[in-house]
């Protein structure tokens, strides 16, 4: 039988192992190269920004950031996988309000937890949802989608990359605030709506400006009305809602870097830091503005902040809409 005296030499040796252990880990993190997932295809706005914010961070770690795109169901395969993955601080994800905020309320049963699966490491970028219309649609500014709003409603198509989508949301948000309806066209996908609004299939989109930045540029689609409580830096003749007189209507598509629950405190303190880092180097925030992007960057604890209120925020409107994806 073990003593008291020896149990406490016994306790006291094991807590020195395991804290020798945790400082040996994170002295040597990272040993090998780290898998960024992305819940989308290649070449979208959420893997430019993975891959933008990648390579800067690959190279402070000075190991390789390898983007593994596993698109699908709303992101919900990758969100599954990762949320399954070893706690090592080998996987990371790029997490969206999609898979944090929403999807949790959409959907009766997921494959994850996104309290519990996901250790919140911080924010990287935003963008506005920007209301667009075709360039047949006869609709040049956010006057006359007003007008032309309130005078047929129902009339008028809006496409968004679905159902459940940010898109989606901030058009019943909008909808509810302003007394206004649309037709709504839900796409599989950013892509192929986008299409459609540049060939005048549908006469507007709820777009975000990554997906749409070189058409906007290209006088494709004309930019109208922005979700957000600033006017668009890129885009700074457009107005807001608010402006309008919708003072709630706010709403953006939004990114942060999480690793699987189980990735130890100081190896989610040290992708933190890093990703900081790399959030603040001028060539990263230059090439995200470029391509549609607000950089956003914010710690874990501020991550946590935000989060919680775009549920509270997001889960109130999905059940007074009754929005339901199963």
């Amino acid at each position: 039988m073990i003593n008291g005296k020896k149990l406490l030499h016994v306790t006291a040796a094991a807590l020195a192992l395991a804290a020798s252990a945790a400082a040996f880990a994170q002295a040597t993190y990272p040993a090998k190269p780290v898998r960024w997932v992305v819940g989308y295809p290649a070449g979208g706005g959420t893997d430019f920004l993975a891959r933008t914010v990648g390579a800067q961070v690959s190279q402070q770690l000075s190991q390789p950031v390898l983007v593994d795109n596993r698109p699908g169901a709303g992101a919900i395969i990758a969100s599954e996988n990762v949320a399954r993955s070893a706690g090592d601080g080998y996987t990371v994800f790029s997490a969206d309000n999609g898979v944090l905020v929403y999807n949790p309320a959409l959907y009766k049963k997921l494959p994850y937890d996104a309290e519990k699966d996901f250790a919140l490491v911080g924010m990287m970028g935003r963008s506005p949802l920007i209301i667009t219309a075709a360039p047949n649609a006869g609709i040049a500014d956010a006057k006359a989608l007003l007008a032309a709003l309130k005078t047929s409603p129902g009339k008028y198509s809006i496409a968004t990359p679905g159902t459940g989508s940010p898109h989606h949301l901030a058009l019943e948000l909008f909808q509810r605030e302003a007394g206004v309806s649309m037709l709504h066209v839900p796409y599989k996908g950013g892509a192929p709506a986008l299409q459609d609004l540049m060939g005048g299939q549908v006469a507007l989109m709820m777009l975000d400006l990554p997906s749409g930045v070189s058409a906007v540029k290209a006088g494709k689609v004309i930019p109208l009305l922005a979700m957000s409580a600033e006017r668009v830096p890129q885009l700074p003749n457009i107005p807001t809602a608010k402006e309008l007189g919708f003072a709630s209507v706010e709403a953006y598509t939004w990114q942060g870097l999480v690793a699987p629950a189980a990735t130890p405190k100081e190896v989610q303190a040290r992708l933190g830091t890093e990703l900081q880092k790399a959030m603040a180097e001028p060539g990263v925030r230059q090439k995200l503005y470029d391509a549609g992007w607000e950089a956003r960057p914010a710690d874990a604890t501020e991550m946590t902040r935000y989060t919680d209120a775009e549920r509270k925020k997001w889960h109130a409107l999905i059940k007074a809409r009754d929005i339901k994806l199963d």
